[in-house]
């Protein structure tokens, strides 16, 4: 079973509604501290669980987001969560749209941060084969060295050294072939861009100004194909933006899911 960060879920009965947050790539279900924490403290069920092999959770060669998605619904299963609203970031948003392809039944609502509908062209999922290499070379501080100069906008380089150096950690606690695994899931992902225009609960999708890797543009494209979406772009946030802006962030997260509870 995968391993997970959880607050204010009761496995003695069952739970209508419950948030479930999806993390980044190479990053752990620990990057969702800040909003686990605000969601504790409004009395929400909350379930933030690690991908294949990361901190703790079973690793599974050669899986895929379709086996994640299968995992995550036993998951919910097994502590009698109905519904879920699905935070998922960047890999996260990958995982998400899975989820939803195959299980919209378990899907109160949707929010998209930081993420893409499309799969890989040529040049991307080169780029990814290069990366595994010289993963499976150096380890995991290639994986960190390659991905933080991405994360975030370009004064928290400085000005929270201490933000960069936490993510840094997170990277490095993980080994080369769990990264390299989750970047093969990531590289063989379905294109969920055709599938957008039928996405039919609530959806917010949220992105930093200063994405880099998914850029604000992208997000209004998500934006744009998912009917009745609302969209939110954080000043001052990059590709991690729950983390580097999470009162801006939890803020427009506690919107969504309190007019979700309310429909």
């Amino acid at each position: 079973m995968l391993t997970r960060l959880e607050a204010n879920i009761n496995k003695e009965s069952a739970t209508a509604h419950a948030i479930l947050f999806l993390h980044a790539f190479p990053l752990s279900a620990g990057m969702w501290q800040p909003q686990i924490e605000a969601l504790r403290s409004a009395g929400y069920p909350v379930i933030a669980p690690n991908s294949f092999g990361i901190d703790g959770s079973p690793e599974k060669e050669g899986w895929s987001f379709t086996d994640y998605a299968h995992e995550l619904a036993s998951l919910l299963d097994s502590l009698k969560i109905q519904q879920v609203t699905v935070i998922g970031l960047s890999m996260g948003g990958y995982q998400a749209f899975e989820f939803y392809r195959l299980y919209p039944e378990k899907i109160a609502s949707l929010v998209l941060c930081d993420t893409r509908a499309e799969g890989d062209a040529p040049a991307a999922r080169s780029n990814r084969e290069e990366f595994i290499l010289a993963v499976e070379n150096n380890g995991a501080p290639e994986a960190a060295t390659r991905m933080i100069p991405n994360y975030f906008a370009s004064t928290t380089y400085t000005e929270r050294a201490e933000l960069v150096a936490q993510v840094e950690a997170i990277i490095n606690k993980q080994s080369a072939a769990v990264i390299n695994d989750a970047m093969r899931a990531i590289m063989m992902r379905r294109d969920a861009s055709p599938s957008l225009a039928s996405v039919n609960c609530p959806v917010l999708v949220l992105n930093g100004e200063e994405d880099k890797l998914t850029t604000k543009e992208t997000a209004a494209g998500i934006h744009a194909s998912i009917p009745g979406s609302t969209i939110s772009i954080l000043a001052g946030a990059g590709h991690i933006s729950n983390m580097e802006q999470p009162e801006a962030f939890n803020r427009a997260l506690l919107e969504h899911i309190e007019e979700v509870r309310r429909t």
